[in-house]
């Protein structure tokens, strides 16, 4: 009986190491080397207020301005107006600020939600560069204390740092209104972030952070992943660069109207996890210094 269960035991743990060596060879051969940077030439231009084509700025070119806000959206049509309200409305008392205009960069492919920040990310003229969801979720005012946890990191290594919004402290109410089985995909997903990507940040999912400008060129001009779980590799590439992160409590309420499904969307990204640290680990990705993009 001893010797069928040690027999047992050796073919699962045989089983098991096949399968992962199976999964690291799919995740090496189906890896992406570079990042997909390209712009398609509709892409390079905004409507001005007269409705002319303007060029759009770059990540690489000297800031213009203290602030810029990249906002994702797609078919937020009910939600963002009420965002871009609160945001505008916020942005124009500050004086330090001030509200400029409002730039749209329309996509010609869908790139995701993560290749969709990136794109105006790269687009950006603001010293600090804040994204924010189109939901309104987190209330905007709660920027300021992004820049105190921010202004908190300094001295910052070569003028970089990032400071993540946060609802770690909202986890026990969001445990009360959950069912059981959200509740542990959500410890399923956390566990895996935590084991096998990004340590010491418990909520690398808000859409809420603010980049120094050359955080946000550093990291975002390494990123692979364009889907939901973008903003895990982007912390993992922050933690690799040793770029000073600071988690900041946030107010956040949830708005009606995801687009997540909360068991595939999670499988989907327990999936991307795994291939994001297999892709490194086994070289198929490889984080260097980045050059500016041409």
């Amino acid at each position: 009986m001893n010797s069928l269960l040690l027999q047992l035991a050796v073919l699962g743990v045989a089983l098991a190491a096949a399968a992962l060596i199976l999964i690291s060879f799919v995740a090496f051969i189906t890896a992406t080397k570079m990042p997909h940077l390209h712009q398609h030439e509709d892409e390079k231009f905004f409507l001005n207020a007269r409705g002319q084509k303007e060029t759009l700025p770059s990540i690489w070119d000297s800031p213009t301005k203290r602030l810029s806000v990249v906002v994702p959206s797609y078919n937020e049509e009910k939600r963002l107006p009420i965002m871009m309200d609160e945001a505008l409305g916020y942005l124009e008392e500050r004086q330090k600020y001030g509200s400029d205009k409002v730039r749209v960069i329309t996509l010609v492919k869908n790139r995701g939600k993560g290749g969709a920040i990136r794109m105006g990310i790269f687009s950006s003229r603001g010293e600090k560069i804040l994204m924010a969801d189109a939901d309104g979720a987190t209330k905007f005012p709660d920027v300021e204390k992004l820049e105190k946890g921010l202004n908190d990191l300094q001295p910052w290594p070569e003028q970089m740092a990032i400071a993540c919004g946060s609802r770690a402290h909202l986890e026990k109410e969001s445990i009360a209104q959950r069912s059981y089985f959200r509740t542990l995909l959500m410890y399923g997903f956390h566990f895996l972030v935590w084991f096998l990507c990004v340590k010491g940040i418990r909520d690398t999912q808000c859409g809420f952070k603010l980049f120094t400008r050359e955080a946000a060129s550093r990291t975002f001009s390494s990123l692979h992943i364009e889907r939901w779980a973008f903003d895990v590799e982007l912390l993992y590439i922050a933690q690799f660069f040793k770029i000073p992160i600071a988690e900041i409590a946030v107010n956040w309420t949830e708005i009606e109207g995801s687009k997540l499904v909360p068991f595939w969307s999670w499988l989907q990204m327990g999936k991307d996890l795994l291939f994001i640290r297999l892709r490194y680990l086994t070289g198929a990705w490889r984080l260097e210094q980045t050059k500016k993009m041409n």
